[in-house]
């Protein structure tokens, strides 16, 4: 029993450390760390969008630096309150899939392991492949 108590509470945290992790990168964007950013602010999130989708056309660059921000957002409020969770964290690993490949191409493999993208990215799919969702909305719906 207490087992299965841990993993419920693991279940949680991983939720909570992907969901945490990418309003993290979400806040810096608009500034909100202060002198401890990677961005700042915005026009330098788009630049670095820019420079990590070089092959597209400047507009698209655009366009996916408003998307992934967006997508960010929901997916992190999805799993923090556990809706469709097994969709959310499918998808947020299909996002973190797309921006590891994207950085490695144009950064370099390095990039992404120094920031722990593949890890991100493999955790969101751990999620998805969970039966149960303890702990969210979704349990609470589907009982």
């Amino acid at each position: 029993m207490e087992n299965t108590t841990t993993n419920h509470f693991l279940q949680l945290f991983l939720r909570m450390a992907l969901s945490v992790t990418m309003l993290s990168a979400v806040a810096d964007r608009f500034g909100f760390w202060g002198d401890n950013s990677a961005w700042g602010n915005w026009q330098n999130f788009e630049n670095y969008t820019k420079q990590l989708t070089s092959f597209l056309p400047e507009s698209l660059s655009i366009f996916g630096a408003y998307f992934a921000t967006t997508l960010e957002i929901i997916f992190s409020i999805f799993l923090i309150i556990g809706f469709k969770t097994k969709f959310t964290a499918f998808a947020t690993g299909i996002l973190l899939l797309i921006f590891g490949l994207s950085m490695s191409i144009s950064l370099g493999i390095k990039a992404p392991l120094d920031y722990s993208v593949w890890v991100g990215c493999a955790s969101a799919f751990l999620l998805a492949s969970q039966n149960q969702y303890y702990f969210s909305i979704d349990n609470k719906i589907n009982h």
